[in-house]
């Protein structure tokens, strides 16, 4: 991207969209407060997900590398 970054400070326009405050976290990167979680989240905010996408195209996509726990079944 060609834009200049806000201060780290600032948080990602994404927060502003994001239907829960309990779906913000860290960027992956920079640590600025992004929308990280669920439906519509991404790892990384805006400014460090641009030159990701120029290295790698608009596709990329975070996967996810955590084992799928399996919910314990009924007691009894």
């Amino acid at each position: 991207m060609s834009t200049v970054s806000p201060p780290i400070s600032e948080p990602d326009p994404s927060t502003f969209a994001c239907p829960s405050g309990d779906k913000i976290g860290p960027c992956g990167s920079c640590q600025r407060k992004t929308w990280k979680y669920g439906n519509g989240g991404s790892p990384l905010c805006q400014w460090c997900m641009g030159p990701v996408q120029q290295q790698w195209g608009t596709t990329v996509r975070h996967k996810n590398t955590r084992s799928q726990l399996t919910p314990p079944g009924p007691t009894g």
